[in-house]
């Protein structure tokens, strides 16, 4: 058997060419994602873009060919992490068996999260510049997450009327679109304490209107079987 010191590095050196590309693409969505922001889209360039990211126009054409492809890109990288950011608020949980402070720990902290992660998100896709497919493509998953909350308080709240739950629903999002900001603009000690303060002016308002206590009757363990005692006891 032959002692070859290359043998099986052949694998590795693609591998690491693919996650530095993957690394790159990143930063350059990076970069973009602040481009657009600031300047705006139809003023924004590659040129710019690459300046950016620290990079030569030469080097980001090698992953993409021009501002749209890059935009598109951008726009399925804010779908995919909205998914993921409803699906961590909000899949795999009973709202009903929560107290309300438990409920807005979980479905408030992966949307600050979000927003920490993506600061242009918005100003990006709020801009009237921006080509309609690219500010579409994000509205079916943001339509989702609106729906995800008026089904948690329709959970928490059943006998509600239909139009105070949309309203409550969308009142909630408005404080929620309204403070994330603030966060995202703090740092440390200072923006804990924001996303705190999200969180009771959320519960100041929801409170009364679906309550704190979960709504969902306590399941019971099992009761256990007295044995007879033995002779012996």
């Amino acid at each position: 058997m032959t002692n070859d010191p290359t043998a099986g590095g052949g694998d590795q050196r693609p591998r690491r060419r693919q996650a530095r590309g993957e690394r790159r693409m990143a930063e350059i969505l990076d970069a973009a994602a602040g481009v657009f922001a600031s300047a705006g889209y139809e003023a924004a360039t590659t040129n710019a873009i690459a300046a950016a990211a620290g990079i030569s126009p030469g080097s980001l054409y090698q992953f993409y060919p021009n501002k749209q492809a890059i935009a598109q890109a951008l726009a399925d990288r804010f779908v995919a992490q909205l998914r993921a950011t409803r699906q961590a608020a909000f899949d795999g949980v009973d709202f009903t068996r929560l107290r309300l402070a438990e409920v807005l720990d979980r479905v408030v902290d992966p949307i600050v999260a979000f927003n920490i992660a993506n600061p242009g998100f918005k100003a990006l896709f709020a801009r009237p510049d921006m080509p309609a497919d690219l500010t579409e493509a994000t509205q079916p998953i943001q339509h989702a997450l609106h729906a995800a909350v008026e089904e948690l308080i329709a959970a928490r709240a059943p006998d509600l009327p239909a139009a105070q739950r949309r309203r409550t629903t969308q009142v909630s999002m408005r404080i929620v679109q309204a403070i994330t900001p603030l966060a995202v603009a703090a740092t440390g000690a200072e923006r804990a304490a924001t996303v705190v303060e999200l969180k009771k002016v959320l519960f100041g308002y929801l409170e009364p209107v679906i309550g704190d206590a979960p709504t969902a009757p306590a399941s019971r363990a099992p009761a256990r079987a007295r044995t007879r005692p033995t002779s012996d006891e």
